[in-house]
């Protein structure tokens, strides 16, 4: 099982590198989950400032057995970890569709890739599809193509990946970057809604 790893120096716009600044030191790694081709990214926080050390995509395609794929998921996420020690893991959430199967299928390889970090004790955060998409285009409906058209001229990556999975995965890290502090993260750092920003800013809220 190949991983594709790709070395993409990165510079940030205003608005990434001032939520970096909240992050510094820190490593994520972004995960956009797929049973054929699951999309991995590493980000660097130094110097207030975000740098994609490597992104790629895990191939799966070529194993028939689904209990192969989910052991190899397990394995090259353990892997990645091992290499890089990212402090978080920001993982697309589940989507909502027609196909039970094929929800099901996704759902075991979320459910593996979570449990790759939360072994080491790493915090996970989730980000639905559309908040992803819309914190990097502004549009919850955006194309692949399109986040990973802009991700690449915001962040002037010299090479874009094969891969729209690869994009995918370093938009859930993006996407955490930019969400780190906002109001609706709760204390943990989990999305936590209106409901945790209420309860900890009572002075904020006119009765």
């Amino acid at each position: 099982m190949a991983i594709i790893r790709r070395s993409i120096s990165c510079r940030e716009d205003d608005h990434v590198q001032a939520n970096a600044q909240q992050l510094e030191g820190k490593v994520i790694i972004g995960i956009d989950p797929g049973t054929n081709f699951m999309g991995y990214s590493i980000v660097k926080i130094t110097g207030g400032e975000s740098h994609c050390v490597v992104m790629g995509v895990i191939k799966l395609g070529k194993f028939s057995d689904r209990y192969q794929k989910l052991k190899t998921i397990f394995e090259r996420i353990t892997s990645l970890i091992g290499q890089y020690r990212p402090d978080e893991m920001a993982l697309e959430a589940p989507f909502y569709g027609n196909n039970v199967q094929s929800m099901l299928k996704l759902g075991r390889a979320q459910g593996v890739a979570m449990a790759a970090a939360l072994v080491r004790d790493i915090p996970v955060y989730e980000y639905a599809p559309t908040r992803v998409k819309q914190s990097i285009t502004g549009r919850g409906r955006a194309s692949k193509e399109q986040v990973a058209a802009l991700l690449t001229e915001l962040l002037h990556i010299r090479e874009a990946p094969e891969q729209l999975d690869a994009t995918d995965a370093l938009a859930v890290a993006v996407c955490h970057i930019l969400s780190r502090n906002s109001p609706l993260h709760d204390s943990s750092g989990r999305s936590g809604g209106w409901e945790a920003f209420i309860n900890q800013n009572p002075n904020k809220v006119q009765k």
